[in-house]
């Protein structure tokens, strides 16, 4: 096993990003102004002016107004300039390696693919960094706050096929989570339907819902301490932060989950208690001074993707790649929050 990556973040601006869209029909007739403000509420509409005004917002490739109406089939192009972003752990660490398939292990707090203030700062970013001719796509994800193994592809064929393995659900993958509550049956399974909920700013977060789509958890206790529990989870199904939300559903959120609690819906805002008052990570301001909601990419939690388990793409045969356990989830289950390590 090899390790890559810097955990200080990387000088300097990054180099900025295209955001685009292409007008449809529910927004033909709407000005430019209208349509950034009521799609992306994250900015305010005097920010959006301000943008639109600057010339970082093109029509079909020209500077527009605030007051330009749009039409069905225009592209629009938000040009965000270069900004720093928020410090992460930037190591990586790789676990097997060929000219088809890669599988790191990320650390908690590093996202795996570029979205709000992250471009560079993301494993697909240090990838884009080592391997700069053919970088190795991500076959799944993991959530920011999430630590451990993801599955790569290296070609076009190797994608396709880990792709329709993870559709088939044939991909085996096994999680340790830490989570409160100590009065769970030693095996259990969880199978609440996870759906989307409108939130005021992102659109929706994924939530368990009566009408979602079929998910389902197959848990193990490993270990009791208290009101708290070392959990082995495996997934049959991979939807959006499902092990966080079946496990609070099922009446055990995970240890210091900042978003979701009882009932694996999110909290309106994140508990001060769950934050670490020693980092220096915009993300993780106290919400109480800053009345921020919890977001799905808020750290915290304990969950740690252990073992990966695939059909090579090339070969057909099948291999199963399993992590160290970190030693948090190794010794005395903690008793507070996962800090923020940079």
């Amino acid at each position: 096993m090899s390790n890559f990556g810097s955990s200080a973040e990387l000088p300097g601006l990054n180099s900025g990003w295209i955001y685009r869209d292409r007008i449809d029909r529910t927004s033909e007739g709407q000005t430019a102004l209208a349509y950034y403000s009521q799609r992306y509420p994250h900015s305010s509409e005097e920010e959006w002016r301000d943008r639109l005004v600057a010339g970082q917002i093109l029509c079909d490739g020209a500077p527009v107004d605030p007051a330009w109406v749009l039409r069905r089939g225009q592209q629009l192009a938000y040009h965000r300039p270069p900004w720093v972003e928020p410090a992460v752990p930037l190591n990586f660490a790789v676990h097997y390696e060929d000219a088809a398939v890669l599988v790191v292990e990320k650390p908690s707090g590093l996202p795996v693919m570029p979205a709000g203030g992250f471009l560079r700062h993301t494993l697909l970013g240090q990838l884009q960094h080592r391997y700069p001719q053919e970088t190795p796509v991500p076959i799944h994800r993991l959530g920011r706050g999430t630590s451990g193994l993801v599955l790569l592809a290296r070609s076009t064929r190797a994608r396709s096929a880990l792709t329709q393995q993870m559709r088939d659900r044939q991909l085996h993958k096994v999680y340790l989570a830490l989570a409160s509550g100590g009065h769970a049956p030693d095996r259990f399974t969880i199978e609440q339907p996870i759906g989307k909920l409108a939130h005021p700013t992102l659109g929706y977060l994924y939530a368990a819902t009566d009408d979602g789509a079929f998910a389902r958890s197959d848990c193990r206790v490993l270990r009791r301490s208290g009101d708290r529990m070392l959990i082995e989870v495996t997934i049959l199904t991979g939807r959006p932060h499902q092990i966080r939300i079946h496990l609070a559903a099922a009446g055990f959120p995970l240890l210091g989950d900042p978003l979701y609690g009882l009932g694996g819906v999110p909290r309106a805002v994140i508990d001060s208690e769950l934050i670490n008052p020693e980092s220096t990570n915009p993300e993780s301001t106290n919400p109480e001074r800053s009345g921020r909601s919890a977001l799905p990419g808020d750290c915290g939690y304990w969950l740690h993707a252990q073992t990966l388990g695939f059909h090579h793409p090339l070969t057909g045969e099948f291999r199963s790649i399993t992590a160290a356990p970190l030693p948090e989830f190794a010794g005395e289950l903690p008793n507070s929050a996962r800090p923020i390590t940079l």
